[in-house]
């Protein structure tokens, strides 16, 4: 008996699953999906058993749900399946030279403004615990999540942004969207988390945890039960940053998400 042929094609095959399936475990982790999957496997696991045993009965229902397990499965994971494909179209950076044949770029709007007015601001509402969601828009397209809120397009300026968070506003809930140094949207739907936080975390951090799951925008948290000011970007979020390095840490943000960008241009 010979041995079962082995070329690089199935080497490549072998790569491309083991890549499939490590993609499908960093979008899973931290969700209640590795639970799921370990209930439909052990499901399976039973119906085979219950065929060689010849349990007539059994097989039958058994045989019955998985054969709407497809649907099931789409069913059950829908938020999965929408962060990861949310995941991979964060990775548009790499193929921008498709973009560009197809003239589909959307070219970043400049980000150097001033972030002295929204530090200032986040600064005063912290000290007397108004809560705020800031988004400061990078190069994703998050225009679904500007469509979800009311369009404001002013300057940025301190008075501007408290007065929209002020606990009394119309605006106060939900977030507020920055880009180009204007404040394009406010009272905008953010998508939650589907990371298991601690249960400490409010609203407002798993809002801006989930809004850096889906895109590069760089989001401020101000807490309104303690004042603190958190950062979330690219899936973490740095809670209790010192007011006096916000600026600091927001364009270390900025300056990593340039980095990644020239990066993928060159590839």
């Amino acid at each position: 008996m010979g041995f079962i042929p082995f070329t690089f094609v199935d080497v490549i095959d072998i790569v491309l699953v083991a890549s499939l399936l490590y993609g499908v475990y960093r979008a899973m982790r931290g969700t209640s999906a590795p639970y799921i999957i370990m209930g439909i496997f052990i499901i399976y696991l039973v119906w085979i058993l219950v065929k060689t045993f010849n349990l007539v009965l059994f097989s039958t229902i058994l045989g019955q749900i998985i054969s709407v397990g497809v649907i099931a499965i789409l069913i059950i994971f829908q938020p999965e399946i929408r962060h990861f494909l949310q995941v991979i179209g964060r990775q548009r950076g790499r193929f921008e030279w498709l973009s560009q044949i197809f003239n589909f770029r959307n070219r970043r709007q400049e980000q150097d403004f001033e972030l002295d007015p929204i530090v200032q601001a986040c600064q005063e509402m912290g000290a007397e615990k108004v809560g705020a969601l800031i988004i400061l828009k990078q190069s994703s397209d998050i225009s679904v999540i500007e469509e979800s809120g009311i369009a404001i397009d002013a300057k940025v300026s301190t008075p501007l942004i408290e007065n929209v968070f002020f606990k009394n506003a119309p605006l106060h809930d939900g977030a507020m969207i920055i880009h180009g140094g204007r404040v394009v949207a406010a009272k905008c739907v953010l998508p939650s988390t589907q990371q298991e936080v601690p249960k400490s975390y409010g609203m407002r951090h798993r809002a801006a945890l989930g809004m850096s799951e889906v895109s590069d925008a760089i989001i401020i948290a101000v807490s309104e039960e303690t004042g603190q000011i958190s950062l979330a970007h690219d899936s973490a979020i740095k809670r209790n940053v010192d007011p006096q390095n916000l600026a600091t840490a927001i364009r270390k943000l900025m300056r990593k998400n340039d980095k990644r960008r020239e990066e993928a241009e060159k590839k």
